[in-house]
């Protein structure tokens, strides 16, 4: 088993995360509301992220909710994806709004 860091781009968070899981579940570990806990198997298609730096192995994703257009960008489902390096990453599905709210909301507070 092997640890990486992971960094979120858009909230300038960051955790550890081993290779052994997703990185929608290391996200979990950040105590975030709004990250999806129900589906984990890709079919839900909230949980889309950009890799920005990094390498991962992945599973097999749907094209419903990731287009091979997307996936060559970088664009993955962050519970089908697991860390091999370390990553620097975007949340841009529908979780950003719950991810990144916390963020702005502390930025906001400390001018």
């Amino acid at each position: 088993m092997q640890k990486f860091v992971v960094h979120i781009e858009d909230t300038g968070e960051h955790y550890t995360a081993l290779d052994t899981r997703s990185v929608l579940e290391g996200m979990e570990a950040l105590g975030k509301k709004g990250i999806p806990v129900g589906c984990r198997q890709g079919g839900c298609g909230v949980c889309k992220v950009q890799v920005l730096e990094g390498q991962y192995t992945r599973r097999v994703m749907s094209r419903a909710h990731i287009s091979a257009e997307e996936e060559a960008a970088g664009c993955v489902l962050s519970c089908r994806i697991y860390p091999a390096s370390d990553l620097r990453l975007n949340v841009i599905g529908a979780m950003k709004k719950n991810v990144c709210r916390q963020a702005a909301a502390s930025l906001s507070l400390n001018p």
